[in-house]
């Protein structure tokens, strides 16, 4: 059987719209008409199986995927077949992308496909992690408990990513509401001040001469300069498309004295907290670090990565193979090292991961609350130039009446 989405009316003329399943489009009208519907379109949600192309339909975020998933894991805690939960889902989602992709999710369970099968044909959805691990609940027969722990998972990393992007709003925002203002004053308020003062012919203090000298340099050439940021911008995007340039660009960030240790940690939180779950649930060693891989943002940290992978093939610890590459943090390889003699690799995994979270959260606090006043004092002191430039010549005139 296949989902098809529809929008119909009613026998009132109302217009409904939902997901259906038939064998054939055919057979979707017919049922539609069967319960008082005239269909205007049809779509099915799927493509054939036969020509191996992932779904069309993303849209679904972060938020919802969790949402989807904490739902899912708590239906089937319940004693709800797969099928059954999907069903669920599909009545209880809100964004219709969300229940296009469960409906064809359903459609593939229905033919017999396993679920982490069905997912494949959604990878933008469902990404390979994501797949990796229901794969895993499947093969140990506890999906109910892995669905929580990978709804955890995202809820997590959503609510990290949030805050660190949260905090950056607010110096964001000072910044360009102080560059607007400064900008604006250069180009209207200063030009018309400093003309009553050039019409006296005298010679105005060289604070005042080097503000008029930006000031129409903004008005006479700051289109000019606005078109070179943009191609400027334009030749970025078309340069940072390269592979070696990415990997440059990532190296230098590492190199950075602050921002190097905001991406260095941020990284292996998600590095430490994804092969915690995997490892948690049942995943095998170099699976789970081919997988975790992925999530690793950095290039050169996941170049790191996959040749601490090729390490652990060969027969090295996690712990030393990831030592070798002397990029991760030492608490990362202590607490590894702790959980490989222990037997609780995923215990202390999860225990790294919660250690290098508090701290990107710790320094990225630190950071935004210094430079929040660092940039209101910066601005302050660009605008106490521009009133300045403005009144000395006032000044000056004055010490010459007297």
């Amino acid at each position: 059987m296949s989902g098809f989405r529809y929008q119909a009316l009613d026998a009132g003329g109302k217009s409904v719209e939902g997901v259906v399943e038939a064998d054939n489009a055919r057979s979707a009208r017919a049922s539609l008409r069967e319960q008082g519907l005239w269909v205007a379109e049809l779509n099915e949600l799927t493509e054939g199986a036969a020509d191996g192309k992932q779904s069309r339909r993303a849209g679904v975020s972060t938020a919802e995927l969790a949402l989807i998933t904490r739902q899912f894991s708590t239906l089937l805690e319940a004693g709800l077949t797969i099928e059954r939960a999907l069903t669920v889902l599909i009545e209880q989602a809100e964004n219709p992308r969300a229940r296009d992709v469960l409906a064809g999710i359903r459609s593939e369970v229905l033919a017999g496909a396993p679920l982490s099968v069905a997912l494949t044909r959604h990878p933008r959805v469902f990404p390979e992690l994501y797949r990796t691990i229901v794969r895993a609940g499947e093969e140990s027969g506890k999906a109910a408990g892995v669905m929580q722990r990978l709804a955890d998972y995202i809820e997590a990393r959503q609510a990290l990513s949030a805050k660190v992007a949260l905090a950056f709003v607010y110096p964001a925002v000072v910044l360009g509401v102080s560059a607007l203002v400064i900008v604006g004053m250069l180009y209207w308020v200063v030009p018309q001040m400093v003309s009553v003062f050039q019409s006296t012919k005298q010679q105005l203090p060289f604070l005042t001469r080097a503000l008029l000298a930006v000031s129409h340099a903004i008005r006479e050439y700051g289109f000019v300069g606005l078109v070179a940021l943009v191609l400027a911008g334009a030749a970025a995007a078309w340069a940072f498309k390269k592979e070696a340039v990415r990997v440059a660009v990532d190296g230098m960030l590492l190199r950075i004295p602050l921002f190097g240790r905001l991406n260095r940690a941020g990284n292996t939180a998600r590095l430490a907290s994804t092969l915690s779950i995997l490892a948690g649930s049942g995943v095998p060693l170099l699976r789970a670090m081919d997988a975790a891989a992925g999530v690793v943002g950095n290039r050169v940290l996941r170049a790191a990565v996959n040749d601490a992978s090729r390490d652990v093939r060969e027969g090295a610890t996690l712990s030393n193979a990831l030592d070798r590459t002397k990029l991760f943090p030492p608490v990362l390889i202590h607490l590894i090292g702790s959980g490989e003699a222990s037997g609780r690799l995923d215990t202390m995994l999860d225990r790294a991961a919660r250690q290098q979270a508090g701290e990107l959260e710790q320094r990225v606090s630190t950071f935004t609350s210094l430079l929040g006043p660092l940039m209101v004092l910066l601005m302050g002191g660009a605008v106490l130039l521009i009133v300045l430039a403005i009144l000395l010549p006032i000044f000056e005139m004055n010490n010459m009446v007297k």
